[in-house]
């Protein structure tokens, strides 16, 4: 069952993620001219509001299924240490790492990893914490997927944009987008659904988790 329905939320979620990713490369396109330290500023700004809503979703999932009635039956440390993993681990994967790793195959000339909880450690950090408290203290808030998907490309969009330090071809467009859609669809699912999923103990009702 639990296998099913991580399979059922990657196919699910692959349209909003290729959506996110096209809307990406147009943006790309006309924040071609930007420059590395204005890119960086925004990174900084869409990352840390990624891993708040990684964290708050991640956390959010596991407590939905292991303790959904009453949130002192749900372990704080246990709950940190999964939103915190699963936020700052995958965010960093899908935010710095993976488009590292396209810009480094495109060789582009301004290419780095920037790490945001390393590069901005109280900022980033804090975001993380901040995000599990929320789910713990108010598990009531909500946030779309396509919104987390939204963040998760902006910040993975001005990355590229970093790197790019001069102009784009067609064929830098077109393999940024492949690299887009995967450094968002994969860890975002893995950090709002597969992730929290894997500590819930079994025989907790585990069904489709519904994002808008």
């Amino acid at each position: 069952m639990r296998l099913k329905t991580i399979v059922n939320e990657l196919k699910a979620h692959a349209p909003f993620t290729f959506f996110g990713a096209l809307l990406g490369i147009i943006l790309m396109f006309f924040l071609r001219g930007m420059g590395h330290e204005s890119a960086h500023n925004l990174f900084f700004i869409f990352h840390p509001l990624h891993v708040l809503l990684s964290a708050l979703a991640t956390a959010g999932l596991y407590k939905h299924y292991q303790c959904p009635l009453d949130r002192r039956q749900c372990n704080l440390f246990l709950l940190l240490i999964i939103g915190y993993v699963g936020s700052i681990g995958i965010a960093t994967l899908s935010d710095s790492l993976i488009p590292y790793l396209g810009e480094t195959l495109l060789k582009m000339p301004d290419r780095g990893v920037h790490a945001g909880f390393i590069e901005r450690p109280f900022l980033v950090n804090s975001m993380a914490v901040l995000g599990v408290l929320i789910a713990y203290y108010n598990p009531t808030i909500r946030f779309p997927h396509f919104g987390h998907i939204l963040l998760s490309t902006a910040a993975s969009l001005l990355h590229i944009v970093m790197a790019q330090g001069g102009t784009m071809t067609l064929t830098l467009y077109l393999v940024s987008m492949v690299f887009l859609f995967f450094s968002v669809w994969l860890p975002c699912c893995i950090s709002d659904i597969v992730f929290p999923l894997l500590f819930v103990k079994e025989g907790s009702e585990i069904g489709h988790h519904n994002h808008k």
